[in-house]
């Protein structure tokens, strides 16, 4: 669905989009990724760049999945995206990432819905509309883990997330996976029902800011800029004043009680110290080697891979994978270089 030849290809003859001092980020709406669009609209963004003599260009792109492969295609130096997605695109496709920023995890911002259905059994014989091969097939994996069946018990409709709402409101369709803002909006819809979300998996699906390795090897100003602009944008989001998640709300089509809703379903590390430990758990060595394993199930670890290991993933607890294939690494020395003031 995501990645084709011609983008492995592409893939693999691009270089880094970055100058000796000019830089992009992309991103796509999602609760834990409006901060960017605040950071950039209020000048955060430009303030900590100026700090570090640098340039760093923030750009909304609509479609998530396309802003992920337009990173692996090499137009832009970091991107938004979660801990099965970077494995899955950008590593896969041999572009070597770092999770720089270990912004949230889900705790309900995915959610499987059921129209006229109340329990997730009910599911069985369906088909089911989600962006697939993404943390949403995840979740439905792991959704119909837990009541006994499998996906052969389902028909996966592919349908991407800038249509979601819209397909969901069509008499055809009965179920989706997705995440908030859109799973908030159909949850809304008459006679619909959420019957499983990501709070039953706490964790495993992690919005991150992956950065191309090598760009930040050789720029480590950029990393110091973009994880100082984050938690000075954190900073605002968690204080008494609500106009910075008030212009995150309406800045992702909602109100601020709508995106406190979406809030409270995310469990945000608004302090560095708090995202350092998840990073360097051993959790998150175990929420990888799930992630390998499905993805690897769906030919997602690119053609030839023999097993979950072939993509090797660098973790502070512990690796996962062929350590000489290493292509996604969780680095959280910036984040702890907030923690110490070292930014």
């Amino acid at each position: 669905m995501r990645r084709t030849t011609t983008l492995l290809l592409l893939a693999a003859l691009s270089s880094p989009a970055y100058s000796a001092d000019k830089f992009s980020i992309c991103w796509s709406i999602y609760v834990g990724w409006m901060p960017w669009a605040y950071g950039a609209e209020q000048g955060i963004v430009d303030k900590w760049a100026d700090k570090y003599g640098i340039e760093i260009d923030v750009v909304q792109i609509n479609d998530y999945i396309e802003s992920i492969n337009q990173y692996t295609a090499g137009q832009f130096d970091a991107c938004t995206m979660t801990n099965m997605d970077a494995l899955t695109i950008p590593a896969a496709g041999g572009v070597d990432s770092t999770a720089l920023i270990v912004g949230d995890f889900s705790n309900g911002n995915d959610g499987v819905v059921l129209k006229g259905a109340g329990q997730l059994d009910a599911i069985k014989g369906q088909n089911v509309n989600l962006v697939e091969l993404s943390v949403s097939h995840y979740l439905l994996a792991r959704a119909l883990d837990s009541v006994g069946m499998s996906e052969s018990d389902v028909t996966v409709v592919n349908t991407s997330d800038a249509d979601m709402v819209g397909v969901y409101g069509t008499d055809d369709v009965t179920s989706v996976v997705t995440w908030n803002p859109l799973l908030s909006e159909i949850a809304a819809m008459p006679d619909s029902n959420v019957v499983f979300d990501s709070a039953s998996i706490p964790g495993e699906i992690i919005d991150l800011l992956v950065i191309n390795t090598d760009t930040l090897a050789a720029n480590p100003d950029l990393g110091k800029a973009l994880v100082g602009a984050w938690y000075e944008i954190m900073q605002a989001m968690s204080g008494d004043d609500d106009s910075a998640r008030a212009y995150m709300a309406d800045a992702s089509g909602t109100d601020l009680a709508g995106y406190d809703a979406q809030l409270a379903s995310t469990s945000m590390f608004y302090s560095p110290a708090d995202a350092v430990a998840f990073t360097t758990s051993d959790e998150l060595v175990t929420t990888m080697q799930y992630v390998a394993e499905f993805s690897f199930d769906h030919g997602l670890l690119g053609e030839g891979a023999p097993d979950a290991g072939f993509i090797g993933i660098a973790m502070p607890a512990g690796n996962f994978g062929d350590s000489a294939n290493t292509q996604l690494r969780f680095d959280p020395s910036y984040m702890q270089m907030a923690v110490d003031g070292e930014l």
